[in-house]
């Protein structure tokens, strides 16, 4: 399996609902890198995985759409606890979307799996792995 990785970096607000999560309950900010990787079986006739440029667009253009947020005002997000696992699925969801629709060329259409990771420190991130 092949694989490339682009990077970009979020940062928001918001809290959780749930003793569970102790004080950040309250309402908090985060700063999220987020890792997208993009998987094949085999490369496109450019042997590229997908266009690294289109990559790093297509998520900055998501992670974008997050950023400077408070989450618990987003009505997408409304009564949902948005943890780092489930932000990292919302963002692979998102970026799926953008494959299908072509945005990352018709070559990506070839992309067998996504996983994106959003690090919470350098000691702390979660995954969510889908296939397209």
């Amino acid at each position: 399996m092949f694989s490339i990785t682009v990077r970009d970096h979020i940062m928001i607000a918001h809290s959780f609902h749930g003793e569970v999560f102790g004080p950040a309950q309250r309402l908090h900010g985060a700063t999220f890198l987020v890792d997208a990787t993009f998987r094949r079986e085999q490369l496109d006739e450019d042997n590229i995985v997908v266009d690294i440029g289109l990559a790093t667009q297509e998520l900055g253009a998501v992670v974008g759409e997050l950023n400077y947020r408070n989450l618990d005002d987003e009505p997408d997000f409304s009564g949902i606890n948005t943890s780092t696992e489930y932000l990292a699925k919302v963002v692979a969801d998102r970026l799926a979307e953008r494959i299908h629709k072509g945005a990352l060329g018709e070559n990506a259409k070839g992309i067998a799996a996504i996983t994106v990771t959003l690090h919470e420190s350098h000691i702390a991130w979660a995954s969510y792995e889908r296939a397209l």
